[in-house]
Protein backbone atom coordinates (compact mmCIF):
# COMPACT_ATOMS: atom_id res chain seq x y z
CA UNK A 1 0.00 0.00 0.00
CA UNK A 2 1.32 3.06 -1.19
CA UNK A 3 0.70 5.68 1.80
CA UNK A 4 2.31 8.71 -0.19
CA UNK A 5 0.12 8.60 -2.87
CA UNK A 6 -3.06 8.11 -0.37
CA UNK A 7 -2.23 10.83 1.08
CA UNK A 8 -1.44 12.94 -2.12
CA UNK A 9 -4.89 12.16 -3.71
CA UNK A 10 -6.84 12.49 -0.58
CA UNK A 11 -7.99 16.10 -1.36
CA UNK A 12 -9.23 14.81 -4.88
CA UNK A 13 -11.22 11.98 -3.18
CA UNK A 14 -12.54 14.39 -0.40
CA UNK A 15 -13.92 16.92 -3.06
CA UNK A 16 -15.71 13.98 -5.05
CA UNK A 17 -17.07 12.44 -1.92
CA UNK A 18 -18.56 15.93 -1.32
CA UNK A 19 -20.10 16.33 -4.87
CA UNK A 20 -21.48 12.79 -4.66
CA UNK A 21 -22.87 13.54 -1.20
CA UNK A 22 -24.70 17.09 -2.34
CA UNK A 23 -26.23 14.90 -5.33
CA UNK A 24 -27.55 11.81 -3.33
CA UNK A 25 -28.81 14.61 -0.83
CA UNK A 26 -30.42 16.93 -3.31
CA UNK A 27 -31.89 13.58 -5.56
CA UNK A 28 -33.39 11.65 -2.79
CA UNK A 29 -34.48 15.21 -1.27
CA UNK A 30 -36.53 15.83 -4.71
CA UNK A 31 -37.38 11.39 -4.95
CA UNK A 32 -39.08 12.39 -1.86
CA UNK A 33 -41.68 15.11 -2.39
CA UNK A 34 -42.17 13.04 -6.13
CA UNK A 35 -42.66 9.51 -3.94
CA UNK A 36 -45.43 11.19 -1.24
CA UNK A 37 -47.22 12.70 -3.79
CA UNK A 38 -47.61 9.80 -6.18
CA UNK A 39 -48.55 7.80 -3.21
CA UNK A 40 -50.84 9.72 -2.07
CA UNK A 41 -52.34 9.71 -5.64
CA UNK A 42 -52.07 6.47 -5.61
CA UNK A 43 -53.82 5.94 -2.23
CA UNK A 44 -56.56 8.04 -2.76
CA UNK A 45 -56.85 6.64 -6.16
CA UNK A 46 -57.16 9.99 -8.12
CA UNK A 47 -58.47 9.73 -11.81
CA UNK A 48 -56.09 10.33 -14.57
CA UNK A 49 -53.17 11.17 -11.86
CA UNK A 50 -53.30 7.68 -10.82
CA UNK A 51 -52.74 6.41 -14.20
CA UNK A 52 -50.06 8.67 -14.68
CA UNK A 53 -48.35 7.51 -11.88
CA UNK A 54 -48.67 3.79 -12.38
CA UNK A 55 -46.70 4.18 -15.93
CA UNK A 56 -44.04 7.03 -14.35
CA UNK A 57 -43.38 3.79 -11.67
CA UNK A 58 -43.27 1.16 -13.63
CA UNK A 59 -41.33 2.69 -16.24
CA UNK A 60 -38.58 4.43 -13.49
CA UNK A 61 -38.54 0.81 -11.43
CA UNK A 62 -38.07 -1.63 -14.74
CA UNK A 63 -34.88 0.89 -16.55
CA UNK A 64 -31.69 0.95 -15.15
CA UNK A 65 -30.06 4.48 -13.82
CA UNK A 66 -27.50 4.32 -16.79
CA UNK A 67 -29.97 4.18 -19.10
CA UNK A 68 -31.70 7.12 -17.70
CA UNK A 69 -28.68 9.16 -17.43
CA UNK A 70 -27.73 8.81 -21.13
CA UNK A 71 -31.01 9.38 -21.67
CA UNK A 72 -30.82 12.52 -19.49
CA UNK A 73 -27.42 13.79 -20.78
CA UNK A 74 -27.16 12.54 -24.21
CA UNK A 75 -30.83 12.30 -25.63
CA UNK A 76 -32.09 15.72 -24.76
CA UNK A 77 -29.97 18.09 -26.24
CA UNK A 78 -31.11 16.58 -29.43
CA UNK A 79 -34.45 17.85 -29.11
CA UNK A 80 -32.65 21.40 -27.70
CA UNK A 81 -32.62 20.59 -23.70
CA UNK A 82 -28.89 21.20 -22.55
CA UNK A 83 -28.38 19.29 -19.42
CA UNK A 84 -25.21 19.85 -17.34
CA UNK A 85 -23.49 16.65 -15.91
CA UNK A 86 -24.12 17.75 -12.57
CA UNK A 87 -28.13 18.28 -13.64
CA UNK A 88 -28.48 14.81 -14.84
CA UNK A 89 -27.52 13.36 -11.55
CA UNK A 90 -30.05 15.42 -9.96
CA UNK A 91 -32.95 14.59 -12.42
CA UNK A 92 -31.45 10.92 -12.57
CA UNK A 93 -31.47 10.11 -9.22
CA UNK A 94 -34.51 11.46 -8.36
CA UNK A 95 -36.59 9.73 -11.52
CA UNK A 96 -35.24 6.76 -9.97
CA UNK A 97 -36.13 7.45 -6.36
CA UNK A 98 -39.43 8.86 -6.81
CA UNK A 99 -40.85 5.72 -7.83
CA UNK A 100 -39.20 3.71 -5.28
CA UNK A 101 -40.00 6.23 -2.51
CA UNK A 102 -43.32 6.12 -3.62
CA UNK A 103 -44.05 2.27 -3.15
CA UNK A 104 -42.60 2.67 0.42
CA UNK A 105 -44.67 5.20 1.42
CA UNK A 106 -47.67 3.70 -0.53
CA UNK A 107 -47.55 0.33 1.69
CA UNK A 108 -47.37 2.39 4.65
CA UNK A 109 -50.12 4.16 4.11
CA UNK A 110 -52.02 0.70 2.96
CA UNK A 111 -51.00 -0.63 6.35
CA UNK A 112 -53.26 0.80 8.20
CA UNK A 113 -56.72 -0.77 8.78
CA UNK A 114 -59.57 0.65 7.01
CA UNK A 115 -61.56 0.64 10.46
CA UNK A 116 -59.25 2.92 11.71
CA UNK A 117 -60.70 6.06 9.28
CA UNK A 118 -64.07 4.75 9.47
CA UNK A 119 -63.64 5.49 13.19
CA UNK A 120 -62.26 8.35 12.34
CA UNK A 121 -64.78 9.43 10.62
CA UNK A 122 -67.80 8.37 13.05
CA UNK A 123 -65.80 10.83 15.57
CA UNK A 124 -66.33 13.12 13.22
CA UNK A 125 -62.66 13.65 12.38
CA UNK A 126 -62.40 15.44 8.57
CA UNK A 127 -60.30 13.60 6.06
CA UNK A 128 -56.58 15.95 6.04
CA UNK A 129 -57.24 15.23 10.19
CA UNK A 130 -57.85 11.53 9.94
CA UNK A 131 -54.45 11.68 7.56
CA UNK A 132 -52.36 13.84 10.16
CA UNK A 133 -53.19 12.21 13.16
CA UNK A 134 -54.57 8.58 12.11
CA UNK A 135 -52.87 8.05 9.31
CA UNK A 136 -49.63 9.47 8.85
CA UNK A 137 -48.01 8.42 12.28
CA UNK A 138 -48.65 4.67 11.67
CA UNK A 139 -47.88 4.99 8.18
CA UNK A 140 -44.27 6.50 9.10
CA UNK A 141 -43.18 3.64 11.90
CA UNK A 142 -43.81 1.12 8.67
CA UNK A 143 -42.44 2.51 6.14
CA UNK A 144 -38.55 3.62 7.64
CA UNK A 145 -37.49 0.22 7.37
CA UNK A 146 -37.34 0.31 3.56
CA UNK A 147 -37.02 4.29 3.44
CA UNK A 148 -33.88 3.83 5.22
CA UNK A 149 -33.02 0.82 2.37
CA UNK A 150 -33.84 3.14 -0.42
CA UNK A 151 -32.38 6.08 0.38
CA UNK A 152 -28.52 3.76 0.85
CA UNK A 153 -29.78 2.00 -2.28
CA UNK A 154 -30.04 5.67 -3.75
CA UNK A 155 -26.69 6.55 -2.73
CA UNK A 156 -24.81 2.98 -3.63
CA UNK A 157 -26.53 4.12 -7.40
CA UNK A 158 -24.72 7.62 -7.38
CA UNK A 159 -21.84 5.15 -8.36
CA UNK A 160 -22.97 5.53 -12.17
CA UNK A 161 -22.60 8.91 -12.60
CA UNK A 162 -19.44 8.81 -13.71
CA UNK A 163 -20.78 7.89 -16.45
CA UNK A 164 -22.01 11.19 -17.76
CA UNK A 165 -18.43 12.68 -17.33
CA UNK A 166 -19.51 14.03 -13.84
CA UNK A 167 -16.39 14.09 -11.28
CA UNK A 168 -17.43 11.93 -8.60
CA UNK A 169 -15.73 9.00 -6.27
CA UNK A 170 -16.13 6.29 -9.44
CA UNK A 171 -14.66 8.64 -11.90
CA UNK A 172 -11.90 10.02 -9.64
CA UNK A 173 -11.25 6.14 -9.12
CA UNK A 174 -11.29 4.83 -12.40
CA UNK A 175 -9.31 8.29 -13.58
CA UNK A 176 -6.20 7.56 -11.06
CA UNK A 177 -6.37 4.03 -11.58
CA UNK A 178 -5.85 4.42 -15.62
CA UNK A 179 -3.20 7.61 -15.00
CA UNK A 180 -0.74 5.42 -12.13
CA UNK A 181 -2.39 1.89 -12.05
CA UNK A 182 -2.40 2.28 -8.49
CA UNK A 183 -5.46 0.09 -8.73
CA UNK A 184 -5.18 -1.11 -4.67
CA UNK A 185 -4.72 2.33 -3.12
CA UNK A 186 -7.25 3.80 -5.67
CA UNK A 187 -9.98 1.37 -4.67
CA UNK A 188 -9.16 1.68 -1.18
CA UNK A 189 -9.93 5.22 -1.01
CA UNK A 190 -13.23 4.69 -2.64
CA UNK A 191 -14.47 2.14 -0.51
CA UNK A 192 -13.36 3.98 2.50
CA UNK A 193 -15.38 7.65 1.39
CA UNK A 194 -18.07 5.48 0.12
CA UNK A 195 -18.30 3.91 4.17
CA UNK A 196 -17.96 7.14 5.21
CA UNK A 197 -20.90 8.78 3.41
CA UNK A 198 -23.69 5.11 4.09
CA UNK A 199 -22.66 4.08 7.29
CA UNK A 200 -24.03 6.79 9.30
CA UNK A 201 -27.15 6.59 7.44
CA UNK A 202 -27.45 2.91 8.20
CA UNK A 203 -26.79 3.86 11.89
CA UNK A 204 -29.10 6.49 12.46
CA UNK A 205 -31.61 4.07 10.16
CA UNK A 206 -31.32 1.56 12.96
CA UNK A 207 -31.27 3.62 15.99
CA UNK A 208 -34.68 4.93 14.46
CA UNK A 209 -36.03 2.20 13.70
CA UNK A 210 -35.67 0.81 17.16
CA UNK A 211 -36.84 3.44 18.59
CA UNK A 212 -40.33 3.32 16.58
CA UNK A 213 -40.22 -0.27 17.56
CA UNK A 214 -40.42 0.71 21.38
CA UNK A 215 -42.71 3.16 21.56
CA UNK A 216 -45.05 1.59 19.27
CA UNK A 217 -44.54 -1.91 21.04
CA UNK A 218 -42.49 -1.13 24.22
CA UNK A 219 -39.68 -3.58 23.86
Amino acid sequence: MNWEFIFKYLPLYQEAALLTFKIGLIGIAVSIIIGLFCSLVLYYKVPVLRQIATVYIEISRNTPLLIQLFFIYYALPKVGVQVSSEMAGYIGLAFLGGSYMSETFRSGLESVDKIQTESALSLGMKHPQIMRYVILPQAFSTSVPPFVANVIFLLKETSVFSAVSLMDLMFVAKDLIGLYYKTTECLFMLVVFYLIILLPVSILGSVLERKLRYAGFGD
